[in-house]
């Protein structure tokens, strides 16, 4: 098993959508960033490439480069569960909280919850949405979030050590 720790944060930008999780929610402000700044898929995809030691978001998907501009967040979330089926694990949970003053998530998070099943294929009910106020932090005109993972091998990668194991039996 293997655990896996995300985060990002985006200013609110007025004249772009809000995207969380990769749910338009209504609001008069999005989020800036070089991509459609979603960060909570954003947070998501860095806790899978750090658990299976990979290169972070930033560096898969430079800023600078222009391919990404106004990039939907699923693209980058989709390459890191390639190399993480590549790499031989499975998402067994995904945990995750905002913090952000405005809007309030708790109307959306079922919705939000249940595009990441989609986009993950991890069981709704394994999939952890909160959001919490940043209370006088400073942080009122930004979006903020967490996510952790757990992983476990694929049974093809338990298999194949099972099979190993079983040739040195048979050889000694």
């Amino acid at each position: 098993m293997k655990i896996g720790y995300g985060w990002d944060s985006h200013e609110f930008k007025r004249g772009v959508p809000l995207k969380i999780g990769g749910v338009e929610i209504p609001h008069e402000k999005g989020l800036g960033g070089h991509s459609d700044g979603d960060v909570l898929l954003h947070a998501i995809t860095d806790a899978l490439l750090g658990a299976i030691a990979a290169p972070d978001i930033g560096t898969l998907f430079s800023p600078s480069d222009t391919r990404w501009k106004g990039a939907d967040s699923s693209v980058f979330l989709a390459e890191a569960l390639l190399q993480l089926k590549s790499a031989g694990y499975k998402i067994v949970n995904i945990d995750s909280t905002l913090i952000l003053s405005d809007p309030k998530i708790g109307p959306h998070a079922n919705a939000i919850r249940e595009r990441i099943s989609q986009l993950t294929t991890v069981p709704a009910d394994c999939i952890g949405i909160k959001a919490k106020t940043p209370e006088g932090m400073g942080t009122d005109n930004a979006a903020i979030a967490h996510a952790v993972v757990l992983l476990e091998e694929t049974s093809r990668t338990v298999r194949r050590k099972v099979s190993k194991k079983r040739r040195s039996s048979l050889s000694n």
